[in-house]
């Protein structure tokens, strides 16, 4: 007999909260109070020896440069509490555990909302609460509900925020033979950048669109919000010494604060035996942080305990990575030379923002209930003389130059 739980079918698109009531199959359904956890232990090499491989920029890896396996890209721990006080209200916390951009491993409080059923089709959170900006970011930190090892790293990697601070307000209605849900954001959130650096995302608010029929699900989502980043004035200044020329490049390149614009779009469509998925998205900071369309397409087939699956991603960047800079022509020496390094970092931090693709197989097997192993293969290739989503890069990186990345887990909920 197969182990894997009968809501396995719809792994690509379940709710965290259905893969916690699978784990316990659904014995808590009429308790009051319900807990529940998940869990990832991974393994990751990386061909790369000139820089670490990473699954977010917010939890840098330390596979290839740092270690020839690292447990650090993948893993973590999660718990979850929830709470049915009546037929309307209720309450939910959830703390993951997982590496930091201080490059070590803290609990954080990813959720954290009461939620107010207005009408058997209306309800309202406020707290902290997950981002509903892909297909699966209800459920991104919890891999067991993954069909991959990880999220596609070109998509997922360019919004690391997974939750804001705020409320939202769910709708549910049926037409044209389709289940409708329609959620409208608004919060904020912090990100710590790297250890220096933090990032606020104030006035977000964000609409996404959800429309089931049958086995395929389709999603929409369009948000804004000002992004604002301290720590890079100095350099930003420096560039305005110089005039018209360097005012002109600050102006377009300044991140202290920014309108960001997100487009993404996704589907779903698995009928049980096999799925096929795929999201597009445009992550339009309007700075030096990035312009950057991403997307990727994936499927795969289960042989009772077994899934292989197969994905390809890309992301690719909508303006340039690399730029003449400030004209040194006619400048006294001293400024010529001050003009260059200007040029010289402003390119450095423009190569990192990634154009990147993946192509990756691998398998699922559920050995035992509320457990799956994974193995994957990804074979990478950063682009147009970028980074890519690497992290740490040495002086030593070729750019353009494929690598190949190997890992293994183990998923759990309990």
């Amino acid at each position: 007999m197969s182990h894997v739980p009968r809501c396995r079918g719809a792994l690509p698109t379940m709710t965290l909260a259905c893969v916690l009531a699978c784990a316990h199959g659904g014995a808590q359904a009429q308790s009051r109070w319900t807990f529940g956890g998940f869990g990832t232990l991974a393994a990751v090499h990386s061909t790369e020896r000139q820089a670490n491989y990473t699954a977010s920029p917010t939890s840098p890896g330390q596979a290839g440069l740092g270690k020839a396996w690292a447990f650090d890209v993948d893993s973590r721990i999660g718990a979850q509490v929830g709470v049915q006080f009546d037929k309307r209200w209720s309450a939910v916390v959830q703390v993951v555990h997982e590496k930091t951009v201080d490059n070590s491993f803290r609990p954080t409080l990813n959720w954290a909302n009461v939620k107010f059923q207005v009408t058997p089709d209306l309800s309202i959170r406020a707290g902290r609460i997950a981002l509903p900006l892909f297909l699966a970011a209800d459920y991104r930190k919890a891999s067991y509900a993954l069909p991959w090892l990880r999220t596609p790293v070109e998509l997922y990697g360019l919004m690391p925020i997974s939750n804001s601070d705020g409320v939202d307000a769910s709708y549910r209605w049926n037409a044209a033979g389709f289940k409708h849900e329609t959620q409208v954001s608004i919060g904020g959130a912090a990100v710590q950048m790297n250890p220096e650096v933090r990032g606020d995302t104030k006035n977000l608010i964000g609409i996404t669109h959800n429309a089931t029929a049958g086995a395929l699900t389709v999603r929409a989502t369009v948000a804004r919000s000002m992004l604002e980043v301290h720590g890079a004035e100095e350099f930003f200044d420096a560039f305005r010494a110089f005039g018209p020329p360097g005012q002109a490049l600050a102006d377009r390149y300044d991140i202290a604060k920014r309108n960001v614009r997100v487009f993404g779009a996704g589907f779903n469509y698995d009928p049980g035996n096999w799925f096929m998925m795929g999201e597009i998205a445009r992550i339009d900071t309007r700075s030096l942080l990035g312009d950057q369309t991403a997307g990727y397409l994936s499927g795969g087939y289960r042989f009772d305990t077994f899934a292989p699956y197969a994905t390809y991603a890309r992301v690719d960047a909508n303006m340039a990575t690399e730029v003449d800079g400030l004209p040194t022509a006619g400048l006294p020496p001293q400024a010529a030379a001050m003009a260059g390094m200007l040029n010289t970092e402003l390119n450095y931090r423009l190569r990192r923002i990634a154009a990147q693709d993946t192509v990756s197989v691998g398998m699922r097997w559920d050995f035992a209930p509320n457990y799956a192993f994974k193995m994957q293969v990804d074979r990478v290739r950063p682009r147009a003389g970028t980074e890519g989503t690497l992290v740490k890069v040495q002086p030593g990186y070729r750019p353009g130059r494929a690598f190949g990345v190997v890992s293994a887990s183990v998923d759990f909920v309990f």
